[in-house]
């Protein structure tokens, strides 16, 4: 992280890369003094983030690295949803001046996008429409919220989902309408509900638009070492997990009185 600053310091566009455990965890403190606080053009992008790491482990697997990045003042976060918007992503970033982090997986995972997609930072995009809840993801959440969707579909629920990969800075805009439209809201992310994606869409809705929110994620705890799937599932980072979190804020929207207000 000190190379790539002095890389930037003297004109380069340096992408630093490691695991996230690595890049967030032991270097934060390089990464906060030497790229953001002078705001240097360095890109952090970094590999094998969340559980799906796998058998390497709680050591390895970094549940916390968004909280601890979108702390940094100067910081722009981005977590893809797929191999597609990891493309465009990089492709933004390095006309972009200023440091950024990129969180990517290690492991496969569905394609969602297609080459028509265009990836701005600030912006999220819904990929489906939808009146009765908001699914808000990101990364390989974003495809088990779509499968949720589904699920949701087939039993007379209508369900809008939205990708989020901006983490910081977030698109309020967008939340605060999907909100307003649907009165309630999912957050579905492979990190700790504390700080991550969960806890910046809690902050965007708490000051301007309160409805029930449900956040899917990682519940303050460390990751252990396991089949990527089996993990998922442990975790409760699944399709039916995010259906069974927009049932419950449908029903607290209801019992509240609050009904889809359109403006």
């Amino acid at each position: 992280m000190g190379t790539a600053a002095g890389l930037a310091a003297s004109g380069k566009i340096p992408f630093a890369s490691t695991f996230a455990i690595f890049a967030t965890g032991r270097a934060w403190e390089q990464v906060r003094q030497s790229i953001a606080y002078p705001k240097l053009n360095v890109k952090v992008v970094a590999t094998h983030a969340g559980i799906t790491v796998g058998e390497d482990g709680a050591s390895h697997q970094s549940v916390e690295d968004i909280a601890v990045m979108r702390v940094i003042p100067n910081m722009t976060v981005i977590v893809p949803a797929d191999g597609v918007e990891t493309r465009k992503v990089i492709r933004e970033i390095v006309r972009y001046k200023g440091p950024v982090y990129v969180r990517l997986s290690r492991g496969k995972s569905p394609v969602v996008l297609d080459d028509s997609y265009s990836f701005e930072i600030g912006k999220g995009v819904v990929l489906k429409d939808g009146l009765d809840v908001s699914l808000i993801a990101c990364g390989v959440m974003v495809a088990k919220a779509l499968q949720a969707a589904d699920t949701l579909g087939k039993e007379g629920v209508s369900a809008r989902v939205i990708n989020i990969s901006s983490i910081k800075p977030i698109d309020a805009d967008l939340i605060i309408r999907a909100a307003r439209e649907t009165g309630c809201v999912v957050t579905a992310e492979e990190h700790s509900i504390i700080g991550g994606l969960g806890g910046a869409v809690a902050e965007v809705l708490a000051e301007n638009c309160p409805v029930p929110v449900k956040r899917v994620g990682i519940e303050d705890k460390f990751g252990t070492s396991g089949d990527p799937d089996l993990l998922m599932d442990l975790y409760g980072l699944t399709a039916d997990n995010i259906a069974k979190a927009a049932r419950e804020v449908i029903k607290k929207k209801v019992a509240s009185g609050r009904w889809p207000v359109v403006s």
